[in-house]
């Protein structure tokens, strides 16, 4: 939409806040975007190149300045979005070395995602979506692959206390479904349920807080997740077994004596294992032929558990995640 341009520090009608220019800001732009109380001068063509919306909009004919007033001749286009997503979009678009960071900051992935969607940035939308799913993968072996020493650590986004809650809130309010079932699965795994329900400051002074929602089926589904877990045909089930026959057991009381251990220490160590690998039991560990099927049984038993991960946050199959981008 077209609004009459304040001029350099012109105060506006409603809240006589005085409009600035941004740090983005071309001397030879050929249009100013203008949000909350910041102007910022790029090119019709740059944005053209990019966007659809504005390549679109670019063909609609220009309004004289007899109707609306212009800055140097560049017709102003008021937004309705916050000024700080609106420069983060621009420096993406402006700054060919931004996006080639091995890891950039969440507000610029967000804002890449909400103004993306919105006008149709398709490039700059699909970089900060494969970010978000980079480190939320849709396979087991993608989610091994991120863990180290049994902790999480995001290596395409800037990390910072709560920065997994603030990607699952975007991924789901912009339908990034694929993202969703390991990222409520991590929730669930690495953060207590006092965590959940009161969010996690992240040292700004603001807290990363759920929404009810997503509360609801982290809570449930880890109840879900501990109890499943220790059946048979899933990851920790074959502890529970005190027999060891089967696969022609060298030292039976020993085996089972170190596989009741492992439960225990399993159980004890966190709750939530539902995809934890098995670990030798040190002085008790398994025989060999033990090792084998046990090592067999729960990888038959983490991959029946992620096969099955989207059913326990009430999502449909992993199939049916389509990403509506």
């Amino acid at each position: 939409m077209m609004a009459c341009p304040p001029a350099k520090r012109q105060r506006t009608d409603d809240n006589d806040t005085p409009v600035m220019r941004s740090g983005i800001w071309h001397s030879d732009g050929s249009v100013i975007l203008q949000t909350e109380n910041m102007q910022f001068r790029v090119h019709w063509s740059i944005l053209a190149m990019h966007s659809s919306f504005f390549r679109d909009m670019q063909g609609l004919p220009q309004p004289s300045e007899r109707t609306e007033p212009t800055i140097d001749g560049c017709p102003v286009i008021e937004l309705h979005d916050t000024a700080v997503d609106v420069e983060h979009l621009l420096k993406a678009v402006y700054e060919p070395t931004f996006l080639a960071q091995e890891a950039i900051p969440f507000p610029a992935i967000a804002a890449l995602v909400r103004l993306g969607r919105k006008y149709d940035f398709r490039n700059l939308l699909n970089s900060a979506v494969s970010r978000i799913t980079y480190e939320n993968p849709t396979t087991l072996e993608g989610y091994d692959a991120r863990l180290h020493n049994d902790k999480y650590i995001p290596t395409r986004i800037v990390p910072y206390p709560g920065v997994l809650y603030d990607v699952l809130t975007l991924a789901r309010e912009n339908d990034i479904l694929s993202a969703l079932p390991c990222a409520y699965y991590r929730a669930i795994r690495f953060h207590s349920t006092k965590q959940l329900l009161e969010g996690i400051p992240r040292g700004d002074g603001s807290t990363a807080v759920l929404a009810p929602i997503d509360q609801r089926r982290c809570i449930l589904a880890r109840e879900s997740l501990v109890n499943v877990q220790v059946q048979m045909g899933y990851s920790l089930g074959i502890l529970r077994s005190r027999t060891t026959e089967l696969v022609n057991c060298i030292d039976s009381p020993r085996c089972s004596d170190s596989l009741h251990q492992r439960l225990g220490h399993y159980l004890d160590y966190g709750g939530l294992r539902a995809l934890a690998k098995y670990q030798s039991a040190g002085e008790k560990a398994l025989c060999g032929a033990c090792t084998r099927y046990t090592v067999n049984l729960n990888n038959a038993g983490r991959k029946r558990t992620w096969d099955e991960l989207p059913q326990f946050f009430e999502l449909p199959n992993w199939t049916e995640l389509d990403d509506d981008i």
